[in-house]
């Protein structure tokens, strides 16, 4: 895996996600896409 799939990986983990996952994931936080973004740098 790639740093950038890790830290996406992570995000889905931590449940930081935009409209169309939040749908599908119980207890999701959802977000703006730019602040998806950030998260995902965040964990890189």
């Amino acid at each position: 895996c790639t740093l950038i799939e890790k830290a996406f990986e992570a995000t889905l983990k931590d449940k930081v996600v935009t409209y169309d996952f939040a749908r599908q994931l119980a207890g999701a936080r959802e977000v703006k896409c730019s602040e998806f973004a950030r998260a995902i740098c965040e964990h890189m």
